[in-house]
């Protein structure tokens, strides 16, 4: 069996939508990334941008959170696919992140994953190098984050 016939190139799946409320916005920056525009809603009100806002880690770890889950709703389902079910393991990590828009309080994303190629690796015989395209958008369609990521699958 090939990845062809696991995954299909080009295709778009949807992870789920969340909405970002300030008080989990303020949580996560106090931990992670304590700017002013993500722990202050009223200094936030004075700054770039304009209110308080997830930080991009938050939402890139938020984009995480809903992929695995996606992957998640298939363990301990029979699998009805074509040979082996797939192994995945792990990631070799991404690259070319990018914030494109503020995510302020309030407002729900809905995260998307698209498979862009894979690879075997001659190394790991039955393993390959599946590539994605990970993205966020906004309620009114605009996208507000985007990256390459990568994950290792076994098809053996």
């Amino acid at each position: 069996m090939t990845l062809d016939e696991y995954f299909l190139i080009g295709e778009t799946v949807t992870l789920g939508s969340h909405k970002f409320e300030p008080d989990e916005i303020k949580a996560f920056a106090r931990k992670y990334d304590p700017q002013v525009f993500h722990v202050d809603e009223e200094a936030a009100k004075k700054s770039v941008l304009g209110g308080l806002c997830a930080s991009g880690w938050h939402t890139a770890a938020t984009w995480m959170k809903y992929n695995l889950e996606k992957r998640m709703e298939t363990e301990g389902v029979r699998w009805t696919g074509p040979g082996p079910q797939p192994e995945f393991g792990p990631s070799p990590g991404f690259r070319n992140l990018k914030w494109l828009k503020p995510v302020h309080a309030g407002e729900t994303v809905t995260f998307t994953r698209t498979a862009l190629a894979h690879r075997p690796l001659a190394g790991r015989p039955g393993w390959s190098l599946l590539t994605l395209r990970s993205e966020g958008f906004d309620s009114t369609g605009d996208k507000v984050i985007e990256f390459d990521s990568a994950v290792l699958v076994k098809v053996e």
